[in-house]
């Protein structure tokens, strides 16, 4: 099973380890990208951060984060833009889920988007479609 159950979800960043999720397309018809929201656990708060790249991958090359920006002109604005922090990881993940469009009982271990964004490769890229 790839998905983390919500208690394994909070187990994961009470003890220190980031969870994420592929959230799909981004960009335009000229510059084409993908999305993956992460929430990161810094001491005493958790982080909720946006990546955004460019879609230069294939389903053998899958890691995200070595994955260009999108926009190189506005990198900071795209890959690993801190959108909210929580005191709680409960209260992380539902600020993720709320602002970025993230879906309860989707979120993976680190490093673990990029099977999310193999699915979304192998089934042609689809713009609003989900990545089971």
């Amino acid at each position: 099973m790839r998905y983390l159950v919500e208690s394994f979800a909070v187990g994961a960043l009470t003890r220190g380890r980031s969870v994420e999720q592929f959230l799909g397309s981004a960009g335009d018809a000229h510059a084409s990208g993908v999305r993956w929201v992460e929430v990161v656990p810094t001491g005493s708060q958790f982080k909720v951060v946006l990546h955004t790249s460019a879609d230069v991958g294939s389903e053998n090359f899958c890691d995200l984060v070595e994955f260009p920006p999108l926009d190189p002109e506005n990198e900071d604005d795209e890959f690993g833009l801190e959108i909210a922090t929580a005191t709680g990881a409960h209260d992380a993940l539902a600020l993720a889920e709320h602002r970025t469009g993230a879906v309860r009982g989707r979120w993976v271990n680190q490093g673990m988007a990029q099977d999310e964004y193999r699915d979304f490769v192998l089934a042609g890229r689809p713009r609003h479609a989900s990545t089971s």
